[in-house]
């Protein structure tokens, strides 16, 4: 949760993301120090810093890169053969190739990387993605590289976004920096507990991959009456609530959670 940072507007996107990496880094390897650590993230990311710390310190990461006129030029061959293969066998289906390249920006990286290019036709346009990465040829090949390793980054994408509309993170319309620090904190807490009340209480239920706003809907705000007392806390749902069941297996089931030694 204290990764839940909110920045300002003026700075870059990718700002602070080396510290974080590190102090991720270095708690992860204090508990599991052989454990082989690979970053995904998207074209935001792809700071020299950032990868030149990873390949020093053995951490493999596959980063989105930003298409410009270079990087297009290189793959200039196999943007005419998908287009020419779509038009000629596959009636303007999508059609993509993958190559690998080796590629150093003008002034920004401090050296030569691999970059694995997807060419795409789309039927009336291309749709050129490049990602650079550490990972050798001969540990995953281009197309899986990019399709299995990369593209699963949009799950991530999907946490954010369960966070953000179902958990209400993007509300930061306080006057302080401070309060909507706040507000995000919250926010972030509050995905925290779902997403242990997934693992643990939901386990083995209908609604054990439920996205947090289904379980909002469908599992908390539901009527009740809650009786607080000095060693207890009663909640009394409805004699025709479709959830009593649900409700009584979710708490047998964290009482049933082995207390962490």
């Amino acid at each position: 949760m204290d990764q839940a940072w909110l920045r300002t507007s003026d700075i870059d996107a990718a700002s602070g993301a080396l510290e974080e990496v590190q102090r991720i880094v270095s708690r992860i390897r204090a508990r599991w120090p052989k454990t082989r650590i690979i970053l995904r993230a998207d074209s935001g990311f792809a700071r020299d810093e950032l990868m030149a710390w990873c390949e020093q310190h053995g951490i493999d990461f596959v980063f989105g890169l930003a298409r410009n006129p270079r990087l297009q030029a290189m793959i200039e061959e196999d943007l005419q053969l998908v287009r020419a293969v779509s038009l000629e066998e596959r009636e303007g289906a999508p059609v993509r190739a993958y190559r690998e390249l080796r590629y150093r920006t003008l002034d920004s990286w401090t050296r030569e990387r691999c970059v694995v290019a997807k060419t795409e036709w789309l039927g009336d346009k291309f749709n050129p993605r490049f990602v650079v990465t550490s990972m050798r040829p001969e540990e995953h090949e281009a197309r899986a590289l990019y399709e299995q390793l990369y593209c699963a980054r949009g799950d991530m994408e999907n946490r954010i976004k369960e966070q953000q509309l179902d958990l209400f993170a993007d509300r930061t319309s306080a006057h302080s920096l401070r309060a909507n620090q706040l507000r995000l904190w919250f926010a972030s807490a509050a995905y925290v507990l779902l997403n242990l009340l997934r693992h643990f209480g939901l386990k083995g239920t209908e609604m054990e991959r439920a996205q947090a706003g289904t379980i909002r809907l469908k599992l908390l705000k539901v009527a009740a009456i809650v009786r607080v007392s000095v060693r207890r806390l009663v909640l009394s749902l409805s004699a025709a609530a479709p959830v009593r069941e649900l409700f009584a297996r979710i708490a047998q089931q964290l009482r049933e959670v082995p207390t962490p030694s």
